[in-house]
């Protein structure tokens, strides 16, 4: 699934950072459906079931990490379609950054704080503690500009990596489907 690309420059995320933070703040669209599979492997889905046993259908959260049992808090991750969009340069390359749901939603910690409870077709989601932050396999896909950019200390609260979830309500979520806060803080 990999395919070569350019890479963006420091300063095209530095001049596009006011669009980026343009997205909805309490519902926004499910743009993107995204499965991992084993050996890095990707496939997106026009519709998924979660749950909170088993997470996104077909991802391989389940099988865990390293031989240990999959993380509740790391269950489903969710990244903002404006930045993917920008990072990857071309639709075709943004399934590779592993994330699940790719929302058109304002993922800063303001607006989605830890436990806030995100409606997602008829799913509902639990904004965790776990930190999303880029790695090595993101600066080999995306580029050492992306990943700092997305990495900056003075950008941490943007989540501009996105943001971990666990299914709190099983459902059916659709491309296209709204993604709305749910009022209160539970966790």
């Amino acid at each position: 699934m990999e395919t070569q690309s350019t890479h963006i420059t420091t300063e095209a995320f530095e001049a596009a950072l006011a669009k980026l933070l343009d997205s909805p703040r309490d519902a926004g669209l499910l743009e993107m459906i995204v499965a991992r599979l084993p050996k890095e492997k990707r496939r997106t889905c026009s519709e998924v079931y979660l749950s909170p046993d088993g997470g996104l259908a077909g991802d391989r959260w389940l099988l865990g990490k390293n031989g240990r049992a999959p993380d509740p808090r790391a269950q489903v991750s969710l990244m903002n379609a404006r930045v993917l969009r920008l990072i990857a340069g071309e639709e075709d390359r943004m399934p590779l950054v592993g994330d699940n749901l790719i929302v058109d939603l304002d993922l800063s910690e303001v607006n989605i704080p830890i436990g806030q409870r995100l409606a997602v077709g008829e799913a509902i989601l639990e904004v965790t503690d776990k930190p999303h932050t880029g790695c090595s396999k993101f600066n080999a896909r995306y580029g050492k500009a992306a990943l700092q950019f997305i990495n900056a200390p003075e950008r941490k609260e943007l989540h501009l990596r996105g943001i971990y979830a666990r299914v709190v309500q099983a459902g059916v979520v659709r491309l296209g489907d709204k993604v709305h806060k749910i009022e209160g803080i539970y966790s």
